[in-house]
């Protein structure tokens, strides 16, 4: 008896996951969700080098969830954003970098080991506009390929297809 009353406040105490709270909240009027494939970049037709075309090799599809800040929603707001917060302070994440961007701050985080990555989240919030959270979701993403991945898209005829849904409604 013991043993499952310790099970069940386990499970109620611990932590929302990430794809959970994609889910939770892929019907919330407050937000705007959708998938982008990794097709779209449009990174085939670019001359990549060899690790470029791995680090594309192992992307799949990024999943993007974001939250528009209004007057109306104000305390919605702060209380999502502690949420994600808190998701991503949970031990599984590692941090990769925190930077100021135009839109407000950001992070990326990711899951996995140094040598193979499953998911790479970047979040970023604007106490103005709300927030945006884009997991990068791949197959044993290497984290020195990440570097690769952008220059890839430099070299691309990539301008933001996939994207246009998140720039109007954070606007």
């Amino acid at each position: 008896m013991a043993f499952v009353i310790l099970l069940l406040v386990g499970a109620c105490s611990s932590t929302q996951s990430l794809q959970e709270y994609y889910v939770d909240n892929s019907e919330n009027p407050n937000f705007i969700s959708f998938d982008v494939p990794a097709s779209v970049l449009s990174l085939e037709k670019a001359n990549l080098t060899d690790t470029q075309k791995e680090a594309i090799g192992s992307l799949k599809k990024l999943n993007i969830l974001a939250f528009k800040k209004s007057k109306e929603n104000e305390a919605d707001f702060v209380a999502e954003k502690t949420q994600v917060k808190a998701i991503l302070k949970n031990k599984k994440f590692t941090q990769l970098m925190k930077m100021n961007t135009s839109f407000g701050k950001a992070t990326i985080t990711y899951l996995g080991d140094e040598e193979a990555i499953d998911e790479v989240v970047i979040y970023g919030d604007n106490d103005e506009k709300g927030f945006a959270l884009i997991r990068v979701l791949g197959d044993n993403m290497n984290p020195a390929h990440l570097v690769e991945l952008i220059k890839a898209m430099e070299k691309s005829n990539y301008n933001g297809e996939g994207f246009s849904k998140l720039k109007g409604f954070l606007e």
